[in-house]
This record gives C-alpha cells, structure tokens and sequence, in this order.
C-alpha cells in the first residue's frame, strides 16, 4: 500500500493563489494597467520593486541558466500574484516574468506593499500561506525531477495545463518545445511520448496544440508511474 509520503508525490498541481477578499485587499485603489502578449514584466536578477496582481491574462514564470538553457517554472492567471519573493526580500528577482497573452495587471511598490501588511495583518498570514504554497510546489517539482520518468512528469503537467490552459473545446495552445520547457527535458523525449500517447487515443496533436481525450488515462499515469 502506498504510504502518505509517495501519495503527496503523486498529488497533481494547482496554481497557489491567496483568498480573493486578501487579494482584492492588498491591490485595493491601484490602476489598472495593460501589457500587450510578449511584454516582459521583469527579467530574471533584475532589481525587485514591484509585486504585481493579475486581473486577466496569462503569466508564463521562467528560470534561465548561465547558458540560456530555460525552464518554465510556472504560469499564473487571474488573481494570482507575480514577483512577491523579490518584493517582500528586496533581493534581486528569482525568475523572469512575461505576459503569454495580453494582460491586465495592478501593482504595488515594495514601499507600498509593506504599508498594507502593517495596516492589514491579515495581509501577511495571506502572504505566508501564499509562499508555504509556493515552496511546497517547488518540492513536489525537485520530488519528481528525482522519482519519476519522462512520462509521468510529462502526464502530470499535461492534466495541469488542460484544467488552465484549455480553450471551450479542450484544446491547450503548448509546442512541443514548449513542454520540454517545463519539464527540463529534450524536445525529442517529449515528442516520443506525446506520439506514443497520440497512438493509443489518449491525446491529439495539432500544430501548436494538444487536447486530452483519454483524461482517465493520462491521470493514471501522472498518478502511477515510476522509474522502476
């Protein structure tokens, strides 16, 4: 029987986002400002001054290595926050951060944001939860970076994009190198698997795009499968 440390390994991800009324809270007042899809909102070892809000959109967070090599840790949506690590330590930001469609954002300034967690302590329970769930998420990353084959981790984050990504008829705007982007993997291993899954109809493959068709399926094998 599979004891509670391996199920937390197998548990899918979900975006970590504080309660809406402390979001609504925090960014209370503030303009909202629009970014076109492609626009930077900082680059990774930037100075950190800012700690933003999406009201609409979608976020891609990506780290990059000295050699360029880059890996998507991340994407944010609606009422999710951007860039609260830098803001909240004043050191330099972790990741970089652009818009993959346009958006519409509101922000805060590190002085401004300190101002509001004094003035609202809630604010900084919202935030400490907020950031436990963001470390339990790179946790469970490394975890199976560490346990699991390309095929689980690839099933795993295909099951998550589709619950946020999916357009009305299932369908999830991702490249193939897009994919091996989140999962620090070849895009030649990516493309083995996903053929592999096309010819037993448990996805669909078009150009620039993927659709689930067997989701019991590919939950099975995010859930299930190991190295061994």
């Amino acid at each position: 029987m599979p004891t509670a440390s391996a199920n937390a390994r197998h548990d899918l991800p979900r975006l970590a986002r504080i309660d809406p009324r402390q979001f609504d809270l925090l960014f209370t007042g503030c303009k909202l400002e629009r970014y076109a899809a492609g626009q930077h909102l900082f680059v990774q070892e930037d100075a950190a001054d800012r700690i933003y809000g999406v009201m609409s959109g979608t976020v891609e967070i990506s780290i990059y290595s000295p050699g360029g090599q880059k890996l998507v840790a991340n994407i944010e949506l609606s009422r999710s926050l951007v860039g609260e690590i830098g803001a909240l330590d004043g050191h330099p930001r972790t990741a970089t951060a652009i818009c993959l469609t346009a958006c519409e954002l509101v922000s805060l300034s590190r002085t401004q944001l300190f101002d509001r967690i004094e003035k609202n302590p809630s604010l900084a329970r919202a935030m400490i939860e907020l950031l436990c769930a963001r470390l339990r998420w790179v946790s469970g990353e490394l975890g199976d970076q560490a346990f699991f084959g390309i095929e689980a981790r690839l099933a795993k984050r295909l099951v998550f994009l589709g619950s946020v990504l999916a357009d009305g008829a299932g369908w999830i705007p991702i490249s193939q190198s897009e994919l091996g982007e989140f999962l620090g993997a070849t895009r030649e291993s990516v493309n083995k698997t996903l053929n592999d899954w096309r010819n037993r109809q448990i996805i669909a493959i078009k150009r620039g795009g993927l659709r689930i068709v067997d989701a019991g399926a590919l939950r099975h094998i995010a859930e299930s499968q190991d190295d061994d």
